[in-house]
């Protein structure tokens, strides 16, 4: 019979040993966007997305400067509707593509926009 102090023990060395392999995960920053894209960087289809919006369009898909909810929150932090969302054409592609252009701010002139490449997976933020 294994007494409650050798119990107190083996449970106390487990207990470390678990603690011991747990991976420690940083905090988000407030801010993740540190990679720049230049303007003259984008695709040409993403300079005359980034031109429409300027412009106040018009755009060519219906859900061009809907609100983007930045739900995964790899944009800066900002309230509901500052945000806005536009397609970048996608050569060969028979849907909207998975690019696109994340502008915050005014609707045609905007504070800041992203690119995102990879459908909102990652963001790098537009230097004009």
């Amino acid at each position: 019979m294994v007494r409650r102090g050798q119990f107190k023990l083996v449970l106390t060395s487990v207990l470390l040993v678990l603690a011991s392999t747990l991976v420690v995960v940083p905090a988000k920053e407030s801010n993740p966007i540190s990679a720049t894209l230049a303007l003259n960087q984008l695709p040409p289809q993403g300079m005359e997305t980034y031109q429409l919006i300027h412009q106040g369009g018009p755009f060519p898909f219906g859900k061009d400067g809907v609100v983007f909810g930045n739900r995964e929150r790899l944009l800066p932090a900002a309230k509901r509707g500052y945000y806005r969302e536009y397609t970048v054409k996608t050569p060969r592609s028979r849907d909207r593509g998975a690019r696109r252009i994340v502008c915050g701010g005014q609707a045609t002139a905007p504070d800041a926009c992203y690119y995102s490449a990879d459908h909102y997976a990652s963001f790098r933020k537009i230097v004009p």
